[in-house]
């Protein structure tokens, strides 16, 4: 079972891996800035065993 330092990681690598197909005009300050900012929320949006605050969200407003 990998730690959650391991995991952390790999959402990180995942993360930069998708990021890279941002087009062309961004430079590489601004890949660096999305980077950073979108882990965060990764890390804060998906709590226990994977499961999303968007879930919460859904299932709340019905």
């Amino acid at each position: 079972m990998a730690s959650r330092q391991q995991t952390r990681a790999a959402v990180s690598v995942a993360i930069q891996e998708v990021l890279k197909n941002l087009p062309q005009k961004y430079s590489e300050d601004d890949y660096r800035v999305k980077c950073n900012a979108v882990y965060p929320h990764v890390y804060e949006s998906y709590v226990d065993a994977g499961r999303s605050e968007y879930e919460t969200v859904a299932w709340d407003s019905h």
